[in-house]
């Protein structure tokens, strides 16, 4: 969840730091602040993207080393998105007061020890503090999504954001295709066999000590990431990324509340937990829905990469055909029909078919989030930092929605509770591109606003 549109083309003009000459159309993908900051930005959508899609596979990992059951070992998503609801807006105001740059610094630094604290505590088998150490990582990430977004408008010409956009969902997806496939080989290389005879050993003490050695595979791997992702703190920190100024949040009163109360704005924050929702399910829990068939672990591990490449691949589709030959606004509807499909298509085949059309969501979900954010903050005006601000509070759908998904599937079956969760989301999110998505497009009568 770390490609999230910027803001908007008004808020990069309230910058205490004035565009750069970008309306020139000799200037190309990056203008006057050239290639160094936009490299700079791209590593750590990299980064934000391996962090982020190793939830998939740590599901997994939790439910062995813990000896869990789903619902507990779905505290991984659950702890980890609800940190975008809780620190959002806080994340805001840290961005306005340390500035872009600083702001982008700080929170990798955050992230590192996040990290830093999930390893540590793994290797400890202290459940409760790896929740929290995820947390923290979730804070850390909120306030990159506050401070990077708006950066990448800036770092070049408006009519080019989208591209620079573009470039930094492909790195972000890419990285979500290599984190589980890392995770998997580095340290649930034998996943499958170390639950087999954890399960078989009678001997608690026995049966810890298998458990114990099985976990601290995974403290150095942690650890490195950690160490990493400081040393990507002190890049940008001595980088050439230009140290501009966020736009401050609105007062609530006023023309900043009607601009809030707009119901394209209301029914995108519902569209957008609803989408959330559905990517975490068809991402972090295909594990989880192919364990249902009885598919081996040392095979659904692998799961979560094989939905972001469908990401990939419906990121790069979108990229060619947005604007040329469909409008972004079409596409979120053809978008939400092909999930409907895939997702009846899951419902009616089982095994590895079953899968694979989970997997295929991941091309239905890759232009959603990018089309939903700037439809339902059009017209947000001196409004639209708070609006962003409340749109990445609704990634709390990716910790809700699994929960309910766990949960209910106790009691009606994994296929059929996953089909009754994700099919009417995708009906809901085509309702509101239906009906909002030409909101705002049109120029609004002469003399009104």
């Amino acid at each position: 969840m770390s490609d999230t549109p910027m803001t908007t083309r008004s808020s990069a003009r309230r910058n205490d730091v004035p565009f750069p000459a970008s309306s020139e159309p000799d200037e190309g993908l990056v203008g006057a602040h050239g290639w160094g900051p936009l490299i700079v930005a791209a590593v750590i959508f990299f980064a934000m993207g391996f962090v982020t899609w190793l939830n998939g596979p740590l599901i997994s990992f939790v439910r062995v080393a813990f000896s869990l059951n789903d619902f507990n070992a779905f505290f991984i998503p659950l702890v980890f998105y609800v940190s975008y609801l809780v620190f959002s807006i806080p994340a805001s105001i840290v961005a306005r007061r340390l500035g872009l740059k600083r702001g982008l610094a700080f929170s990798i630094l955050v992230s590192a020890m996040g990290v830093a604290l999930f390893g540590q505590f793994i290797a400890l088998r202290i459940y409760a503090g790896a929740l929290g150490g995820l947390l923290m990582l979730g804070a850390g990430l909120s306030l990159m999504q506050v401070v990077i977004n708006p950066l990448v408008s800036l770092l070049g010409p408006p009519t080019q954001a989208a591209k620079r956009i573009a470039i930094m969902g492909i790195c972000n997806k890419f990285a979500g295709i290599l984190a589980p496939i890392v995770l998997a080989t580095l340290v649930m290389h034998d996943i499958g066999g170390v639950a087999a005879h954890a399960q078989a050993t009678s001997d608690p003490t026995a049966r810890a000590a298998i458990l114990a050695a099985f976990v601290k595979a995974i403290y150095w791997p942690y650890l490195g990431m950690a160490a990493l992702l400081v040393l990507v703190a002190m890049m940008v920190a001595r980088s050439s990324l230009p140290d501009l100024q966020a736009p401050p949040l609105p007062t609530l009163s006023g023309d900043a509340t009607h601009r809030l109360l707009k119901p394209h704005l209301l029914a995108g924050i519902v569209a957008m937990f609803l989408y959330v929702g559905v990517e975490v399910m068809a991402g972090d829990a295909i594990g989880t829905y192919g364990q249902g068939f009885g598919l081996p672990l040392d095979q659904t591990k692998f799961f979560t990469s094989l939905t972001l490449g469908g990401m990939l691949i419906g990121y790069a589709a979108g990229f060619i055909v947005v604007p040329r030959r469909i409008s972004q606004e079409r596409y979120l509807e053809l978008s939400c029909a092909l999930g409907i499909v895939l997702t009846t298509c899951a419902f009616l085949t089982h095994g590895y078919v079953s899968v694979l059309c989970v997997a295929l969501l991941g091309v239905a979900n890759a232009m959603i989030m990018p089309t939903i954010f700037p439809i339902a903050i059009r017209g947000a005006g001196s409004a639209t930092p708070l609006a962003s601000a409340l749109m990445i509070m609704t990634y709390s759908g990716g910790a809700i929605v699994p929960q309910i998904y766990v949960w209910l599937k106790m009691h009606f079956g994994f296929q059929g509770t996953f089909t009754a969760l994700v099919l009417p989301s995708y009906v809901a999110i085509l309702a509101f591109a239906r009906r909002y998505g030409r909101v705002g497009l049109q120029a609004p009568p002469s003399g009104r606003r």
